[in-house]
């Protein structure tokens, strides 16, 4: 899995970094199956800019957060791709239940 930050009118300093790695492990715990992540922070006026892709397999998630505190955003931007993430999960795994079902079982 690749996590590319990078940074357009802003320095990416190692702790934005860290703190990026940190909370995307959130949304590894949920779905370990992410290609790759690219997140990109910029700056325009006072407003701090996250924009986030996450490549899955047959669906590419974005998500946009703008907030006056860099962390703010980022946090935002994480718990969007999130309940994108888990509502992606829900939809594609297999709801057919394998022994447990009325047509399965022998009735004697």
């Amino acid at each position: 899995m690749n996590l590319i930050i990078t940074g357009r009118h802003i320095e990416i300093t190692n702790p934005l970094r860290e703190y990026i790695k940190n909370k995307f492990i959130k949304i590894m715990n949920h779905f370990d199956h992410v290609i790759d992540a690219k997140f990109t922070l910029s700056v325009e006026k006072l407003n701090n800019i996250v924009d986030a892709t996450i490549h899955l397999p047959h669906l590419d998630i974005n998500a946009r957060s703008i907030d006056l505190d860099m962390y703010q955003a980022i946090d935002s931007v994480i718990n969007k791709i999130d309940r994108q993430v888990l509502k992606y999960k829900e939809k594609y795994k297999d709801h057919h239940q394998s022994e447990g079902s009325i047509k399965h079982n022998s009735s004697n």
